[in-house]
């Protein structure tokens, strides 16, 4: 069994009528804030919240990380997988606040968008809960490392723990 935080499904607040549910894995509250690009983003001191589209380079956040209070990665087709590289670029960067992947998220994606680092999915169209559960439970040891906390599976098998392998 794979152990992560209940889902909570909500409407998104301060988003009018056609507001979407989302999903999220994190404590604390929903980043209300709404993103700017990355071009707006760095031409202002004011922002904490940013969506990076297919094509924006994610490192030109990098040295404003500790503004920023959520990341949106858009997802405008299920295929485009940039935004997977997006989110282990910031995560391995110490970006340690809320991480949303937005637009055309499947259910057989979270898992996978999971172990990039995101903790929060806003998909175009709502997900059923317990396909997003047994999409979570389908895998239960990975087996690399990656921008989460799992530990590999070689590591397991060598008695090692979370922190105690090498890449």
């Amino acid at each position: 069994m794979v152990e992560h935080s209940a889902v909570t499904q909500s409407e998104a607040e301060g988003r009018g009528p056609e507001a979407r549910p989302f999903l999220r894995f994190r404590d604390d509250d929903p980043v209300g804030d709404p993103a700017v690009t990355v071009d707006a983003f760095l031409g202002q001191g004011n922002a904490t919240a940013v969506r990076i589209e297919p094509g924006d380079d994610t490192r030109d956040l990098l040295p404003h990380l500790e503004r920023v209070a959520l990341v949106e990665v858009n997802f405008p087709s299920f295929g485009d997988g940039r935004g997977y590289s997006a989110a282990r670029i910031l995560r391995e960067a110490g970006y340690a606040g809320e991480l949303r992947a937005v637009g055309d998220v499947l259910v057989d994606q979270i898992a996978y968008m999971r172990r990039c680092g995101f903790d929060a999915f806003e998909p175009g169209e709502p997900l059923n809960a317990d396909d997003v559960d047994a999409a979570l439970g389908r895998f239960p040891h990975a087996y690399q490392q990656a921008a989460d906390s799992a530990v590999p599976i070689w590591a397991l098998r060598h008695g090692k723990g979370a922190g105690d392998h090498d890449g």
